[in-house]
């Protein structure tokens, strides 16, 4: 599954990704780590990568989640990653956004352009009512992004995620469908 736009190209990652997988994480885990939970021991581990690939493969199949990596165009590296996760049927037809960014590829609008196009497979593939995304307070490049992108702000949730070792207060945030069928 690829989703193209006119800078990115949005897949499931594959075996082949992994190294790329890899560099992403290690040349940007110290600007993330103040957005993410605390990382298993044996994160930069190839085999731990080959099994959640093939995880995120049949997820997404069953239409439970969808990760994509973000290749930028005639480049062989990462950018960034965009996640649908925690996909509900029944009568919330929900799920819930996450994503990350390089932190060299900051503020070009690459993430803006992924979202919209991922979020339109979303809405329009799998027929979903609602994504949630939820960020820290802190977090004006998240609060933008998604103002920009429609979503409108919920509330603040206590203690909400467990990041960085911490349990942090979160905004929630939301964009309904505008065009959802049943």
């Amino acid at each position: 599954m690829e989703i193209s736009t006119d800078r990115l190209l949005l897949r499931l990652g594959e075996a082949s990704d992994i190294p790329f997988i890899l560099a992403y994480h290690r040349e940007n885990e110290k600007f993330h780590a103040p957005f993410e939970p605390q990382k298993p021991q044996d994160f930069f581990h190839e085999n731990r990568w080959a099994k959640q690939l093939e995880t995120n493969h049949a997820d997404f199949e069953n239409g439970q989640s969808m990760r994509l990596w973000l290749f930028k165009r005639k480049e062989e590296k990462i950018a960034g990653s965009v996640n649908f996760t925690n996909v509900v049927r029944g009568p919330f037809q929900a799920c819930n956004l996450g994503y990350g960014l390089d932190e060299n590829e900051q503020g070009k609008g690459l993430m803006s352009e992924a979202l919209k196009a991922a979020i339109s497979f979303v809405f329009q593939e799998w027929r979903l009512h609602r994504i949630q995304a939820n960020y820290l307070s802190h977090n004006r490049r998240s609060a933008k992004l998604l103002e920009k992108l429609g979503f409108e702000v919920e509330g603040l949730a206590k203690n909400y995620l467990l990041i960085a070792g911490k349990w942090r207060d979160h905004v929630l945030s939301s964009l309904p469908n505008p065009h959802w069928i049943n």
